[in-house]
């Protein structure tokens, strides 16, 4: 049965095709600003960004009327209604925010990346500045037009999680981080998992540990005619259209764990998209419905398969054909590298258990930032001071602290908790897919099984629902925290 056959809504989608096929084109020169573009291009690349931008709000906006006439349209499908939700979020930003604030904030993004770049590189913040100071400037300003009624981040959160308020991630964060804390002082006091290992501090060959990410593309049995891997500053996934979606990792030739779960978060993400229903591609709903859920997906493939004993049995003959180095460790012993447990200052080094930290504290920050009680050349030291306060040690540079995420330069403000939305939701999927004897996973062969079902509960449907609703319809219920702290539970305090 076809998902849409009510005629206003299969003229509405023909009309919205033009601004799908925009969506394309800067999701490609997103991708390629990354990874091909010279720095010299910058500039220009900003101006093109900003111009489709402005075409996408006007085209928008044209469809004003027509949304309003399908509104009113009766028994319609489920992904009908997903169509005329999506676009009426769509409609509301863009009559809210004014067509000049859109073309400067694009620009500022566009001529920010090549600083953020060099300024990580050098750990010098003051290179990253003033671009910076550009780009919360600009967000403040986005959120009064969106509602200036509430907080900045509040305004904004609504963007990358539908739905969701401060409310919510104040009672999410308020249950999961005192659950987290107590899990990781027993661990720690317990020492089966170690805070340091020797692995990580051996240097690998480059060439190789590529070679290992290739045969781990093919273990995970990703599409490579609708998928393709390249190299990058910050890993990062990107759709560009239903079968053409790209993932980048980094190589620094040491910790060879790094690119390899680097490797497999961005390939959760690659799975949702190369998944979602491919009726429903060049349409409103054609992807992810938040990020929040998709770093559901990331967080689940990287840790609750990817770190599992059983998926290290899978990898470990991969990993001790190409690196040389691990002839000298049993594979028991590579498990435990893979999960190392100690306070790191680098939030994509994180372990499971103090992952969730950095995202509390990049929270309570651009909490901070946004409501103006603290202001960018501020940055380095109030971060400084709080990740001291989490960890216990400050970080030696600006690389390790403040210019360590590549998203502010991004100009996405209020889309870090959707981190942690992701683990509670991965966490829920633990406990939903033990209880379906999906998981634990004991073989490659198992894998088409567990993709089946997150195609057919999660991936399927895009955009169709907001997220509140599909997690009530998978689960039962919305963002609980318990299924998360049940399988750290369960991992770290139940050693065999």
């Amino acid at each position: 049965m076809a998902l849409f056959s009510n005629s206003l809504i299969v003229d509405l989608l023909a009309k919205y095709r033009p601004i799908a096929a925009m969506t394309y084109s800067s999701s490609l020169l997103g991708w390629d600003l990354e990874i091909n573009m010279p720095e010299a291009g910058a500039a220009a690349r900003g101006k093109a960004q900003a111009e489709l931008e402005l075409l996408r709000q006007k085209m928008t906006l044209d469809l004003a009327e027509l949304v309003e006439k399908a509104e009113k349209q009766e028994k319609l499908s489920d992904a009908e209604k997903g169509i005329i939700r999506v676009l009426k979020r769509d409609l509301q930003f863009y009559q809210k925010v004014p067509p000049d604030l859109l073309e400067e904030l694009q620009k500022a993004i566009t001529e920010a990346a090549i600083p953020w770049r060099e300024a990580r590189e050098k750990s010098e913040f003051r290179i990253f500045q003033p671009h910076l100071e550009k780009i919360t400037e600009l967000k403040r300003k986005q959120a009064e037009h969106l509602d200036p009624s509430t907080h900045p981040y509040n305004a904004l959160l609504d963007l990358s999680e539908e739905g969701l308020t401060t409310s919510d991630l104040d009672k999410i964060f308020g249950e999961l981080i005192p659950e987290l804390k107590r899990i990781l002082v027993k661990t720690l006091a317990e020492g089966a998992f170690p805070e340091k290992h020797p692995l990580e501090d051996v240097d690998y060959d480059v060439p190789a540990m590529k070679q290992v990410n290739e045969k781990l593309l093919s273990l995970l049995g990703m599409p490579m005619n609708r998928f393709r891997l390249d190299v990058s500053t910050h890993p990062f996934s990107t759709r560009i259209a239903g079968d053409d979606v790209r993932i980048t990792t980094r190589y620094e030739p040491k910790n060879f764990k790094a690119p390899i779960y680097g490797l497999i978060h961005e390939c959760g993400h690659a799975l949702y998209e190369l998944q979602v229903d491919h009726e429903l591609d060049m349409t409103p709903v054609g992807g992810g419905v938040s990020s929040g859920v998709h770093e559901s997906q990331s967080r689940f493939w990287e840790n609750i398969v990817g770190r599992s004993r059983q998926f290290v049995s899978m990898s470990y003959p991969i990993l001790k054909r190409s690196l040389s180095f691990l002839s000298l460790y049993e594979e028991d012993q590579v498990y435990y590298y893979i999960n190392s447990v100690r306070p790191s200052l680098i939030r994509v080094e994180a372990d499971e258990l103090t992952y969730n930290f950095h995202i509390a504290m990049r929270y309570e920050l651009e909490k901070k930032l946004l409501g103006g009680t603290i202001n960018v050349p501020e940055l380095p030291t109030v971060w400084d001071d709080m990740i001291e306060e989490h960890f216990g040690k400050r970080p030696r540079n600006s690389a390790e602290g403040v210019l360590q995420d590549i998203h502010w330069s991004w100009g996405q403000y209020a889309t870090f908790p959707s981190y942690s939305l992701g683990n509670v939701v991965a966490g829920m999927l633990w406990n939903t897919l033990t209880e379906k004897q999906l998981l634990p996973i004991e073989g490659e062969e198992n894998l088409p099984a567990l993709k089946n079902w997150l195609a057919e509960n999660l991936h399927k449907p895009g955009a169709t629902y907001p997220p509140k609703e599909l997690l009530t319809r998978v689960f039962g219920r919305g963002y609980e925290p318990s299924g998360l702290v049940n399988y750290l539970e369960n991992k770290y305090l139940k050693v065999n």
